[in-house]
């Protein structure tokens, strides 16, 4: 597919599938009042799970549906995707109890797991490597502009509407994006590579979700919990089994070896990293706001904002030193360390405009290097497995944003009051952002590559196009 493939309508289709679809991760935290007191009547178990069914399963199956994209096809993926993410919206709207309603969340959430890493493998097929940092940049902008989304349209319909109309919201949206894809979106060239593999998806999409679950129940049931102990046991021997076969398998889903790269490894870290400290920052963030400066739901959304303008404005400038991404990724994911010790040190009496500057700082960082990780996790991989490369990146996005969220929460756990508790959970992620960062900065210079110079990388074939 030609590089000049990549035109405007394409790039903007592309983007505001991947910002739909992560907006739906964050919307329904301000949405939990108005579900407490709906007919549906949920308990404080199914309200969990009305927020974290969608994030479970759409971190799990992401891995396995961007492999499944270069194999079968990434539009039909991303046409596919949209679809269950509709249905699951649908369902959600209409639900008559919380069963229902986690069910919907399951579904939307197996959609965006279709969507997102579709999204950015088209854009890899599609750019010359000369457009190709920026394209990361602007698909790397999408997904912060979809939190920023989320949270606006969760405060408003919050505040204005109710939780049944962000839902029923999502699905004329879904096919409208449907619409443009099918009119904008060129096919791209599939990979040739291999079979089905549906025991090794389903070993490796069990063995997430376990894991998943065992993360994001740890701090309400305790680390030490049967459960969660057991959710973290079932993962381990699910995922050790899926690396002992596809070792094994000739056509596996695919080679864990892809590891042996430094490079990769710094990459997939350095993207949990600063999706570790976004989210727990998110999580902490919204409950002060409205709990400790007192503002309502909209004016939280909008209080937001700080968050993404330097994630809107950085990564254009970052894209021209995508040549050298060390220095970037390092500089960036420091800032993100320091402004959250600098936000450990807010209380009621920090004036708001301090507060929002210390925002811009984490902002700011993350601007400068998540485009460079994003772009280095592809370009460490050969491009028939584009797919496979965004879906391992998106991958550790959400698990670094399951894991903030559990940190700070028991962090938080641990204080009698959420004021008390906030400055130690946000010093806590900031050491360990730190802490992280040193240990990305010394994989790049360990591995002997950086991406898009990998050690070891597949000759181009001719592929199928679908």
């Amino acid at each position: 597919m030609p590089a000049h493939a990549l035109n405007r309508p394409v790039l903007l289709t592309l983007c505001a599938c991947v910002l739909v679809a992560q907006s739906m991760v964050a919307a329904v935290n301000l949405l939990l009042p108005q579900l407490v007191s709906s007919g549906l009547h949920p308990s404080h178990t199914q309200l969990l799970w009305t927020v974290d069914a969608y994030v479970i399963v759409f971190a799990g199956l992401l891995i396995p549906a961007g492999a499944l994209g270069d194999r079968y096809g990434r539009k039909g993926a991303l046409l596919a995707g949209l679809a269950l993410f509709a249905g699951g919206a649908a369902a959600g709207a209409l639900a008559s109890g919380p069963a229902v309603l986690i069910a919907g969340r399951a579904l939307s959430g197996a959609g965006a797991a279709l969507i997102t890493p579709a999204t950015m493998s088209v854009l890899v097929h599609l750019a010359g490597p000369e457009r190709r940092a920026q394209a990361m940049a602007s698909w790397t902008l999408a997904l912060g502009l979809g939190g920023l989304a989320g949270n606006l349209g969760g405060g408003l319909a919050g505040q204005f509407l109710s939780w049944r109309a962000l839902f029923a919201a999502m699905v004329p949206l879904a096919a409208v994006l449907a619409a443009a894809v099918a009119v904008t979106v060129p096919r791209t060239a599939r990979s040739a590579h291999g079979g089905p593999d549906p025991a090794g998806t389903l070993l490796l999409t069990a063995g997430l979700v376990a894991v998943l679950s065992g993360i994001i129940e740890g701090p309400g049931r305790g680390w030490t919990s049967v459960r969660v102990l057991a959710a973290f046991t079932a993962g381990a021997l699910l995922l050790t089994a899926f690396t002992v076969r596809a070792l094994r398998s000739s056509a596996p889903l695919f080679d864990p070896r892809v590891f042996r790269s430094g490079a990769l490894r710094a990459t997939t870290l350095g993207l949990a990293t600063g999706f570790f400290g976004l989210f727990a920052l998110f999580f902490v963030n919204a409950r002060y706001l409205q709990e400790v400066k007192g503002f309502g739901p909209a004016v939280t959304g909008v209080a937001i904002v700080p968050l993404i303008v330097g994630m809107a404005l950085v990564p254009k400038f970052a894209a021209r030193w995508s040549a050298q991404p060390r220095p970037v990724i390092g500089t960036g994911l420091g800032l993100v360390g320091a402004g959250l010790l600098a936000a450990s040190t807010a209380d009621a009496h920090t004036p708001y405009p301090l507060y929002a500057c210390w925002l811009l700082v984490i902002s700011a960082g993350a601007g400068l290097a998540m485009p460079a990780l994003t772009l280095g996790v592809v370009l460490c991989l050969p491009p028939h497995q584009a797919g496979l490369g965004s879906g391992l990146g998106t991958s550790a996005r959400e698990t670094g944003a399951a894991l903030g969220v559990a940190v700070a929460g028991t962090a938080l756990a641990g204080h009698t009051g959420f004021a008390s508790g906030m400055g130690p959970a946000l010093r806590v992620v900031g050491v360990t952002v730190l802490v992280a960062t040193a240990v990305v900065v010394a994989g790049y210079r360990d591995s002997g590559a950086r991406p898009g110079r990998p050690a070891a990388r597949a000759a181009a074939t001719r592929e199928p196009v679908g």
